[in-house]
């Protein structure tokens, strides 16, 4: 039996590190693992003969640490950047003076070299030090990261520097920056500038980006942080909600948050589920509704049976399916992971070769460093590995905050290419709640005791059209006792109410409408007519599936009349009526075939099949868990506007990864071939590569603004 491991990395500062663990990890015979830059989390799949304690031991030997996450660190998708704001304030503050003294000649007094030479130093040695511990332990185990190429940069600038002012002629007073001596001779070139400013440039980014980072895990965490800490119990007692059961009920003040998933057995109150389902509006609840944890009671007080508790919460499920996403990989992400696992020692001999290059072409030595150091510095693929997670990182945040769960990043790629949306009827376009709609009492008979009749005898029964009356009677007044109550499967009900003999049967009349005819004592009494209703929403959320390109399609169960009418009054020009359950699935195949890329929208078990045929499942989340597990999307509120935003914002979140990768590539096929001219300074390369993490990661921060 294969178990899931999930691990929290330390220590790694480029998505090749990332590419490091997962290949170490997966050489274990048996083991599935993906390791995520952006969350710096891995998660692997395992044989049963292996444990955490097994994983960890690989981490540590590769470089890096790894722990079990705890309840409270699974929280923390970022390291905390108070360390690095302190080493970035120091080396800003060290840097400036440096930088300045070595562009403003005028300013440049005797000696001047060696001021420079002391603010430098701590920089680059201490400002320095996680880039250069990080490649000295990558160089332990003959592995090559970004910092490898940051720490030889800028070692290589401070040490040339360090001998031209002591072994060269730098030190010497009346030097000029660039190169020249008093009376115009030329000297040593010192790289001071270049060593401290391109540190400081790449510790801003570092840090920048793990502030991005913290950000885009925002939304994951507000919903975590969702559950109660305490319940308080119908008695008054309040405590932990760790020793909560299912089945112990517990009290809801008005203002106070819903403890668990439960159903209310005592109490009405409108309840504020916007933090879960998106919703605006609060929902009206009293005895018999669900409720879930983590929503707000805005009214009155509420008795409310645990049905859920712990990691098996609606809450808790939401929490796992986003994090389940944000720790998959595109395929486009794994090519970029590919190109930064041999991008680093593919720099290093660039730099080497460009070195060789300038000192063969006679040039002179400062050129071909000053090139050798812009090529190592500007080809850090930082950017790289931040293209794809943070923006998966945000979008999925963001989903989650309006009530769309996206299971995996599979389901993001396949939004992009559907044409097609095949919709079911009953919970998806409409309510799924039948209504009274017309009441036609026989000549001499009056309408409110014909409902009032029909419901007492169908006060008994447990199906849905029968439930349906009973609730539209019980707006008159109090329906009459029933004895003797029998139900016949496909046929009706019947029952003695006031000494007649009651019976309530499926009748004849338009198909549109499902009629039901009442009969006293063997005599007719009159006829109701039901019928399902269209969501209020319907009608323009399908105007906007196609603005957005898709064809929609409505598949049911219901017989053509009914389905053509819901179909006219919503815009759908394609119905497929009485369609069995199994039918979906062949309806979902068919269109396959016919060259279409289709997405499903259920909500009950009869559409769990289809939905996992579909291209692309989307399940209302008021419907069946079934139906849930089939889908790639679940929609948390009852609303098929909600399937509109999940599409868009899919679409939104590929389209951002492809324009992350596009200028992360770019960054680097435009620097290299300037660094390996000659025409890029080395500080420059380091403030263009540090905002080529900070652009990646700012643009995917766009996706908290979607609406």
């Amino acid at each position: 039996m294969a178990q899931q491991i999930e691990l929290e990395i330390g220590g790694m500062t480029c998505a090749a590190c990332a590419n490091r663990i997962e290949k170490k990890l997966n050489r274990l015979e048996g083991v599935t693992a993906t390791v995520n830059y952006a969350t710096e989390k891995a998660r692997a799949t395992v044989p049963d003969m292996l444990t955490a304690a097994d994983l960890i031991a690989v981490v540590e030997k590769t470089g890096y640490t790894a722990a079990e996450p705890a309840p409270v660190v699974v929280l923390e998708n970022a390291p905390t950047s108070d360390p690095l704001r302190t080493r970035l304030l120091v080396s800003a503050m060290l840097s400036i003076p440096v930088i300045v003294l070595a562009m403003v000649p005028a300013w440049q007094f005797d000696y001047w070299q060696w001021l420079s030479l002391t603010l430098a130093a701590p920089v680059v040695v201490y400002g320095g030090w996680p880039f250069h511990r990080s490649a000295a332990v990558n160089l332990r185990h003959g592995a090559a990261t970004m910092d490898t190429l940051v720490s030889l940069g800028t070692l290589a600038a401070f040490i040339w520097s360090l001998w031209a002012l002591f072994l060269g002629d730098a030190g010497m007073p009346g030097m000029t920056h660039p190169f020249t001596l008093h009376g115009g001779a030329e000297g040593d070139a010192i790289y001071l500038e270049a060593a401290a400013g391109v540190t400081t440039f790449l510790l801003a980014g570092r840090y920048a980006e793990a502030r991005a980072k913290r950000r885009a895990g925002d939304a994951l965490r507000s919903l975590l942080e969702l559950g109660a800490k305490t319940v308080t119990l119908p008695d008054g007692r309040e405590i932990p909600i760790d020793d909560l059961k299912a089945g112990d009920h517990f009290l809801v003040r008005p203002g106070q948050k819903i403890a668990t998933d439960g159903i209310v057995t005592e109490g009405a109150s409108a309840v504020d589920r916007s933090l879960i389902t998106g919703e605006s509006v609060p929902v009206e609840v009293t005895e018999g509704d669900t409720v879930t944890g983590g929503t707000v009671s805005a009214g009155g007080r509420l008795v409310v049976r645990a049905t859920r508790v712990g990691a098996d919460t609606q809450l808790a499920q939401m929490a796992r399916l986003v994090e389940d996403a944000q720790a998959g990989k595109a395929a486009v992400q794994r090519l970029a992971d590919r190109i930064s696992g041999i991008f680093v020692p593919v720099v290093i001999t660039l730099a080497v070769a460009t070195l060789g290059y300038w000192l063969g072409a006679g040039d002179g030595s400062t050129a071909a460093f000053t090139a050798a150091v812009a090529v190592l510095i500007i080809a850090c693929p930082c950017a790289l590995g931040l293209a794809t997670p943070t923006a998966l990182l945000v979008g999925t945040g963001r989903g989650a905050q309006l009530g769309i769960l996206i299971r995996g990043v599979e389901a993001l790629e396949s939004v992009r290419k559907i044409d097609t949306i095949v919709l079911d009827k009953t919970g998806t376009v409409t309510t799924g709640v039948m209504t009274v709609r017309e009441v036609l009492p026989e000549p001499g008979y009056d309408a409110e005791a014909l409902l009032l009749l029909a419901g007492a005898v169908e006060s008994a029964s447990e199906h849905p059209l029968g439930r349906a009356i009973t609730q539209s009677a019980r707006t008159l007044g109090d329906l009459a006792p029933v004895t003797d109550f029998q139900a016949t499967a496909g046929v009706g009900v019947r029952g003695t109410v006031g000494g007649e003999l009651v019976e309530v049967a499926r009748g004849s009349g338009d198909s549109a409408l499902t009629w039901i005819e009442v009969r006293a004592d063997g005599v007719l009494r009159g006829r109701l007519a039901l019928a399902d209703s269209v969501r209020p929403e319907s009608a323009a959320a399908i105007a906007r599936l196609r603005r957005l390109g898709l064809t929609p399609v409505l598949a049911t169960g219901d017989a053509q009349a009914v389905a053509a009418k819901v179909a006219g009054e919503i815009g759908i020009a394609e119905v497929l009526a009485e369609v069995l359950p199994a039918g979906k699935v062949d309806v979902v195949k068919q269109l396959q075939s016919s060259g279409r890329v289709v997405a499903m929208v259920g909500d009950g078990v009869n559409d769990a099949a289809a939905l996992a045929q579909a291209d692309l499942g989307i399940a209302m989340g008021a419907g069946t868990d079934v139906a849930i597990e089939a889908s790639d999307l679940t929609l948390m509120r009852d609303d098929l506007a909600a399937a509109v935003d999940a599409v868009r914002l899919s679409r939104r979140t590929v389209q951002i990864i492809h324009g992350n990768l596009f200028w992360a590539f770019a960054y680097n096929v435009a620097g290299l071939p300037l660094a390996a001219a000659g025409l890029l300074n080395p500080m420059i390369a380091g403030a263009a590569m540090a905002l080529s993490s900070i652009f990646v990661v700012g643009n995917s921060l766009r996706l908290r603004r979607f609406r």
